[in-house]
């Protein structure tokens, strides 16, 4: 047999796209030339699908081997399939079953499996795995020989730390957990996977830690999982927009970091992640408003400085939410609560003004979004420079034209500052969002708008759950035994806790990390 490349051939019309209502299975047909035909015809002859055909010596009995260009090492194919299949050192009856033999004797590869329907084979070459197929055989080989390229294990660019692993995530689900394997060598750290998409078919892995994760808790996000309906999975912020409790909320109920330490950590709590390829973020699910204000830096800290640091976080959580609207409501309807020297010079400032505070304060809170949005979309080394203008020269115009008070500008720099605090950029969000509304109680209310907003607030987050867990534990319901991870951090020996609700009854006696 001489090895070549099967060219589409003409005047012949492509597949017509299958329906995925129907699930249906076409085995492996037992003629090779059948089976590379129909395997051109699914793939619409795609020109990355190779088909190499060549003799297994050891039987002596046509085979042909199938992959994709560009998913595989041609290293591995070349080294531990073709040498493997083409030497003479095995020889058999012709009688024996080939696949004994191939799998038994002759493949020099680690993982392989059978398979035994069309739609299991092209899974597997699409997914970079090669397929053998042997003629008379209706079941195949596939070997794994995976070798596409990928970033490699590389520093955060979003949770950067001055003091903790530097290491983060990358695109590969399979470099993924060998990392999350480095951080807990437990053989109770079990991984389920999963495939999910119907076009897409993404490659997603459950883990959790026997044990120590609550088994109601692992049975419903697997459920949640395995119930998910839809064409393709690009990120996993589309799987978790599909698996969370709560759809019409601001404020993401699960969490996500590109951090094996944080993810490990989170594991060791009783907590859920969920891994998708294609993406560095890894998700953690039941998420906790808490969990957004942490960092891992925390625990690499001193006990006293990571505490004033976490209660820095809270209070800059209040300043990015309130301080517009409390700079509306008290010039607005509370003057009386302003100092008289400080109020003179507020008035000094606004006399000329054209505008009222809440217009003031819109104007400026919505030029600051547009400004953080563009510095984001260009390009890096003109991004900078594009803040470097939009904070000193617009603002500093602004003030000299008369159109917004200095007070304005100090009030919205400090919020804006604030409004990056905070460890995850989903909470962050959920800030700038409520912003807006906030303003415009305090502009109708004053603080009294301010309070009624707060109290909503408060209730909403309190009906929020993540995987039936309270979405504010432990301050609600209150967990005396568990505030000393919370607002305050105690050495780390006590620290380490998990929520009620959460871990497995059978260890609650786990000894602490």
């Amino acid at each position: 047999m001489f090895a070549h490349w099967l060219r589409p051939k003409k005047n012949i019309e492509p597949p017509q796209p299958v329906s995925h209502k129907v699930a249906t299975t076409t085995p492996i047909h037992c003629s090779l030339k059948d089976n590379i035909a129909y395997i051109e015809r699914s793939v619409g002859y795609s020109a990355d699908i190779i088909f190499r055909e060549s003799t297994f010596h050891a039987i002596g009995k046509p085979i042909v081997i199938i992959y994709t260009d560009g998913l595989v090492d041609v290293t591995t194919i070349n080294d531990f399939i073709m040498r493997s299949l083409m030497t003479d050192s095995v020889i058999a009856d012709p009688e024996d079953d080939p696949l004994i033999v191939m799998q038994s004797y002759t493949l020099a590869i680690g993982e392989i499996n059978q398979v035994s329907d069309m739609e299991s084979l092209l899974n597997h070459v699409l997914s970079g795995d090669s397929v053998i197929l042997i003629e008379g055989s209706s079941v195949g080989i596939a070997a794994n020989t995976k070798g596409w390229k990928d970033r490699g294990v590389t520093e955060t660019n979003v949770e950067t730390v001055i003091r903790g692993p530097r290491e983060a995530f990358s695109e590969s689900i399979r470099t993924n957990t060998a990392l999350i394997r480095r951080k807990i060598k437990d053989p109770n750290l079990w991984l389920e996977s999963f495939q999910i998409g119907q076009v897409t078919k993404t490659d997603m892995v459950l883990i959790y830690i026997q044990g120590v994760a609550r088994e109601s808790l692992v049975t419903e996000v697997r459920d949640r999982l395995k119930n998910i309906q839809i064409d393709g999975v690009l990120e996993s912020s589309n799987v978790e927009e599909i698996i969370q409790d709560q759809q019409i909320t601001v404020f993401p109920t699960l969490y996500n970091s590109e951090r094996p330490d944080v993810i490990a950590l989170e594991l060791m709590r009783g907590k859920i992640a969920i891994l998708v390829d294609g993406t560095p973020f890894v998700l953690i699910a039941p998420a906790l408003f808490e969990t957004f204000l942490k960092a891992s830096e925390d625990y690499y800290h001193r006990v006293d400085i990571s505490t004033l640091i976490r209660m820095l976080r809270y209070a800059g959580f209040l300043i990015a939410l309130l301080a517009p609207s409390l700079y509306v409501a008290i010039t607005t309807y509370h003057q009386e609560m302003i100092p008289t020297s400080l109020l003179i010079s507020l008035s000094a400032q606004r006399e000329g003004t054209p505008f009222p505070a809440f217009i003031e304060a819109l104007m400026m809170e919505v030029t600051f979004e547009v400004l953080r949005e563009a510095a984001l979309r260009m390009p890096r080394s003109v991004g900078s420079a594009l803040s470097f203008v939009g904070t000193l020269v617009i603002g500093q115009a602004a003030v000299e034209a008369g159109i917004i008070s200095a007070a304005m500008v100090i009030v919205v720099s400090i919020t804006a500052i604030c409004s990056f605090v905070f460890p995850s950029y989903d909470l962050s969000n959920a800030i700038r969002i409520l912003r807006f509304p906030m303003m415009a109680l305090a502009a109708s209310f004053g603080l009294v708008g301010i309070f009624i907003g707060l109290l909503v607030l408060v209730m909403h987050l309190n009906s929020l759950q993540s995987f039936g867990v309270p979405y504010l534990s432990p301050f609600a319901p209150l967990q005396l035994d568990k505030q000393r991870d919370a607002l305050f951090r105690l050495p780390f020996q006590a620290t380490f806790s998990r929520i009620r609700g959460m871990h497995s009854n059978k260890d609650t006696k786990r000894k602490p990390l």
